[in-house]
């Protein structure tokens, strides 16, 4: 899907204008998954985010783990492609009950932040996990998925319902947003 509006120029993490008037950020978000990946893309000055893109990267047409992560590789890619993002920002894997689960996530992880090598510009990946997404969007790190969805929707201005892994794509893309923002006023501060 796409959101209209106005479009941003993508710049460097550091870059201002002649001002000194920080520019936005394109970061994509990836939910992965071995079955669905979700994706996310927002634009971000550290102050304010706005939508871009978000949906799904649908591999359960097939059966062999090679076929599956090929696709989520592909799909990762053809977003990198189509909107240039200058940082991913990926779920970090949890330790999972059922080994074989965790293997085939952190495989299905592995495909998309592959998918960032490259290219023209270097794409910066940062990790985050599951709570410190939940925390960042929420303000609990204990939050339902659909807390995190329904925050989403009012921190980007989406009007309609997203499909899950998107909405956590973009909780991970936002709760990215928060974070580079939190360190660079740090940063200044320490300065």
């Amino acid at each position: 899907m796409q959101a209209g509006g106005a479009n941003w120029r993508v710049l460097g993490a550091h870059e201002t204008d002649d001002k000194g008037v920080r520019k936005p950020v394109r970061v994509l978000g990836i939910d992965p998954g071995f079955r669905l990946t979700g994706y996310g893309i927002v634009d971000t000055d550290g102050q304010q985010s706005r939508w871009i893109a978000s949906g799904v990267i649908d591999a359960r047409r097939f059966d062999g783990t090679a076929e599956r992560l090929a696709v989520i590789h592909q799909g990762v890619a053809e977003q990198i492609a189509e909107h240039r993002p200058t940082e991913m920002a990926v779920e970090r894997v949890f330790v999972a009950k059922n080994a074989d689960s965790a293997l085939k996530l952190g495989q299905a992880r592995a495909a998309a932040i592959c998918a960032s090598f490259g290219h023209d510009t270097a794409i910066a990946v940062h990790e985050y996990a599951a709570r410190e997404v939940k925390q960042a969007i929420v303000g609990r790190g204990g939050a339902a998925k659909e807390q995190v969805a329904h925050m989403v929707c009012v921190l980007l201005g989406i009007d309609h319902d997203l499909q899950a892994d998107a909405a956590d794509a973009l909780g991970i893309a936002l709760c990215h947003a928060h974070m580079r923002s939190a360190s660079r006023r740090i940063a200044e501060a320490m300065s």
